[in-house]
């Protein structure tokens, strides 16, 4: 059993049928080693499912590659890739979609110019109820098994002294495996770097960008504490427009034009705050300008695994002209903050100045609990784990939409986001002609308010992860009161 249901996406795949589109894909990620000897696909009928395809048109590309040396059948187990794969030759059309793909396996030009240090201190991050997981949910049991286990191992084997500061091997090896299978990225281990959440990724990447080389670019609403990250890291920030499909490519060109750019910040997956997925145009317009404009973009992809009703969108990371993308996820979601297990894929060379920066301020990560995940991911315990707390979040954001329709009627509105583990509320109509003075700010119960440039508040970001469905229906009546009254 692979430990990730490996993903498919033939949108962008060679061919002008589905038949070609999926043979070409296939051969693709062998080629590239997405797809690794000895990895073993998914059933013709889960793969037909999973891409909206006829099962016959699976069993004929498998049957074809088969033919061709790539693949390899045995009885009772299912398809495999080969051991001893062909000749690696590309059809025409396959090289052109290689060609702009590939280079993420060299050094970047502009990261290699980016590997200045700067100086900066870590900002307080603020607890909001904004969409935080329900640590509730975690499979204690299974865990603490899994940490006696381990540790066990380690104290037998003599191997808890330092390590290397990139993370231990185990878990890279892991994450590379998810990203791999789960996100359409193709890196390697050494690639692959092991942090304390997300929040570390970013302060990293802080770290090795030079505020000499440009500003820094964010969405106008973001997360604050990588906004207070970059600012305490010497960069100046600028705010980049929003509309209903996310970061303004028009306007990212007009801010381009005007200044220095070191490195873009974006949460394309389901932006931070007002939940919307960054579409593919937009997507690879952002990649282009990256590669003409020379400047980072750092992918903060800080809930990928809680996506609703459809696939999502492959990760930045995943698409031509990446090679300056920096990906940054977190685990931490998965379980529960306080376990503080991130990663970031990058280019080579980034990840060895990330590893000098981490040896400055944490000499290594927490050995026991990567060695404890890794061996939850390679069993499968993550996927099944995921699977399981997606339906539970799932049905959390239906019943949280249904509460703010039954309490506010049309006073309010929102879109249901497609993932994640927050509703993004328009609250403007409620409060118009409303003294505001007495409104909240930040409040765990309340959610986080936003104003626009009138400083009037305008939305409200309400989580729902953390809160049972009775915890859902008291904290909306206690909005309703607050707002209403």
């Amino acid at each position: 059993m692979n430990p990730w249901e490996a993903q498919f996406w033939l949108d962008d795949s060679p061919g002008n049928s589905l038949h070609t589109k999926l043979l070409n894909q296939l051969t693709l990620d062998i080629q590239r080693g997405r797809l690794a000897p000895g990895f073993r696909l998914p059933g013709s009928r889960a793969l037909a499912v999973q891409l909206g395809v006829n099962r016959k048109t699976v069993q004929q590309v498998y049957e074809e590659l088969e033919a061709q040396g790539w693949l390899v059948t045995r009885q009772r187990s299912g398809t495999f890739v080969s051991e001893n794969l062909p000749e690696q030759g590309l059809s025409p059309s396959s090289q052109r979609l290689v060609s702009s793909t590939h280079r993420a396996k060299a050094p970047s030009e502009l990261l290699e110019s980016l590997y200045q240090d700067a100086v900066g201190a870590f900002p307080a991050t603020p607890t909001a109820n904004d969409g935080t997981p329900d640590s509730r949910l975690i499979p204690y049991a299974l865990l603490a098994r899994t940490y006696r286990r381990v540790c066990i191992h380690l104290s037998r084997q003599s191997k808890l002294g330092y390590g290397d500061p990139r993370g231990s091997i185990e878990l890279r090896e892991s994450v590379r495996n998810m990203l791999s299978s789960d996100r359409f990225m193709n890196c390697s281990t050494e690639q692959v770097c092991i942090v304390r959440g997300s929040q570390m990724g970013i302060f990293l990447a802080a770290r090795i960008l030079d505020p000499g080389k440009g500003a820094i670019v964010v969405e106008a609403l973001c997360y604050p504490p990588a906004k207070a990250t970059f600012e305490a890291n010497g960069f100046t920030v600028l705010k980049c427009p929003l509309d209903e499909r996310g970061l303004s490519i028009e306007c990212l060109q007009q801010i381009l034009k005007q200044h220095t750019v070191a490195g873009v910040y974006v949460t394309p997956h389901h932006q931070y705050p007002t939940t919307v997925s960054l579409p593919m145009d937009r997507r690879l317009a952002l990649l282009e300008l990256s590669r003409s404009f020379k400047f980072a973009v750092l992918e903060d992809d800080y809930d990928h695994e809680f996506h609703y009703g459809s696939k999502p969108i492959p990760p930045l990371a995943s698409l031509p002209n990446s090679e300056n993308v920096v990906h940054i996820g977190s685990m931490s979601k998965v379980f529960a903050p306080g376990l503080r297990l991130g990663y970031m894929a990058a280019d080579v060379r980034f990840i060895e100045r990330a590893a000098q920066e981490i040896v400055l301020i944490d000499r290594q990560g927490n050995t026991l609990s990567e060695l404890v995940l890794a061996e939850l991911m390679a069993s499968g315990e993550v996927r099944r784990h995921i699977r399981k707390t997606r339906k539970e979040y799932e049905a959390r954001r239906n019943f949280a939409a249904r509460e703010f329709d039954r309490v506010f009627g049309d006073r309010v509105s929102f879109t249901v986001p497609t993932g994640g583990m927050a509703i993004w509320v328009d609250i403007s109509k409620l409060l118009a002609g409303r003294n505001l003075d007495a409104l909240p700010g930040k409040d765990s119960t309340l959610s986080t308010l936003y104003t626009d440039d009138r400083r009037a508040p305008t939305h409200l970001r309400f989580g729902f992860g953390a809160l049972s469905e009775k915890e859902i229906r008291q904290s909306i009546q206690q909005l309703a009161k607050t707002l209403s009254g």
